[in-house]
């Protein structure tokens, strides 16, 4: 019970961060191995694990506050040529002129990153370990390799935009954040922007003991996220638990009654369709289904239209009351879908068989047009 309540703030405040839209991928998940699920961090902003970096970076600060970040798409190392490249020199000069080229350019790019101010360097390419050496000595932190969804995650809370060149970095670039540090957190290492100025995105540090087990509560929270973020796009609600099938089988019973067509035979055995719900529920809970069915059908004759299954105590329950609730739209969209399934089975007048995939003798009684007609 504990981490339930633990759980369903966490999952409640982290969709609360999104912006109207409720994007779901602007709430990251990252599992680290350890500790216990109680040990659960929600990091208003981004964090995201350390990437791989050279020699120099543990020289580097590990927090700032209010720095400047730069976020690139650019390669800050010195890149081996093709394999089919060729360069012909004809002297020593000549080949020292191309190194100091190349070392030329990337000093011009570090040096441009440095005057504009610039405290935190990403990248979602390679950084060097030159480029690395070069940031540490002048107090500045860098990371490369960072991936995608996290650089986007970063500038949907810090702000600025990603640049593929070091000639654009200003301030309206380049974003921001309240505090970065790096901290330690069971056997790694992460990177954490918070107080964000734009932040509409949040990411969940998630501990726990073996892998499996932190993968079946990524997913338990996956789905308790989809379903916050679907009460606040849709507010309707309705009982779970085969209630509310249970009451519209009781109303469209009462209305075939009044029916002297053969409408009454098709109204009804929608009514009776719908009792599929709450009786699935009982088997898949091992209970007796038709015990529950009939005290469900009691209840509703008498007008109490929120009783459904309580799997908690193999008994009926007020699930209005007792908080198990389904957005109406969720329901609305399965009533049409199933019998929009169901018109088109019955559209099905005749049917096709091919010989070569029916088993064998293709014997016995002819086929037929459809619903039992012979041909």
């Amino acid at each position: 019970m504990a981490r339930k309540i633990f759980f369903k703030k966490m999952v409640v405040d982290a969709v609360l961060m999104l912006d109207t839209l409720l994007p779901l991928d602007m709430i990251g998940i990252k599992k680290v191995p350890g500790g216990g699920l109680e040990d659960t961090l929600l990091v208003q902003g981004v964090a995201f694990k350390k990437t791989f970096s050279y020699a120099g970076f543990e020289m580097q600060p590990k927090s700032y506050d209010n720095p400047k970040i730069a976020l690139l798409n650019i390669e800050l190392e010195l890149k081996a040529e093709r394999d089919n490249a060729e360069v012909r020199v004809s002297n020593v000069a000549e080949y020292q002129k191309i190194v100091d080229a190349e070392w030329g350019i990337l000093y011009d790019k570090l040096d441009k990153i440095h005057q504009s101010g610039a405290k935190i360097v990403l990248s979602k390419l390679p950084i060097g370990d030159v480029a690395t050496q070069y940031f540490s000595d002048r107090d500045m932190f860098c990371a490369g390799r960072v991936p995608e969804e996290d650089l986007k995650r970063t500038i949907k809370a810090c702000g600025g935009s990603v640049l593929t060149t070091v000639g654009d970095l200003k301030d309206s670039t380049m974003g921001t954040c309240e505090r970065f540090e790096e901290k330690q957190i069971g056997s790694d290492r992460f990177n954490f922007f918070t107080g964000c100025p734009h932040a509409k995105t949040c990411t969940v540090v998630l501990r726990g003991g073996a892998e499996q087990f932190m993968d079946e509560t990524e997913r338990s929270l996956h789905d308790a996220i989809m379903i916050v973020r679907r009460a606040m796009k849709n507010d309707a609600i309705v009982a779970g638990g085969g209630a509310i099938e249970m009451e519209l089988s009781k109303y469209l019973r009462d209305v075939s009654r009044t029916i002297a067509g053969k409408e009454q035979l098709l109204i009804g055995a929608y009514a009776k369709a719908l009792e599929v719900i709450p009786r699935q529920l009982c088997d898949n809970a091992g209970f007796d289904s038709t015990n529950i069915l009939n005290k469900l059908r009691q209840k509703h004759a008498q007008g109490h239209k929120w009783y459904g299954v309580d799997i908690m105590n193999e008994d009926i329950a007020d699930n209005f009351h007792e908080c198990v609730w389904e957005p109406s739209l969720v329901k609305i969209n399965a009533l049409t879908a199933a019998s929009e399934a169901a018109c088109l089975i019955l559209s099905v007048d005749e049917t096709v068989k091919n010989p070569k995939s029916g088993g064998g003798d293709m014997g016995g009684m002819p086929a037929g047009r459809g619903r039992g007609r012979p041909m």
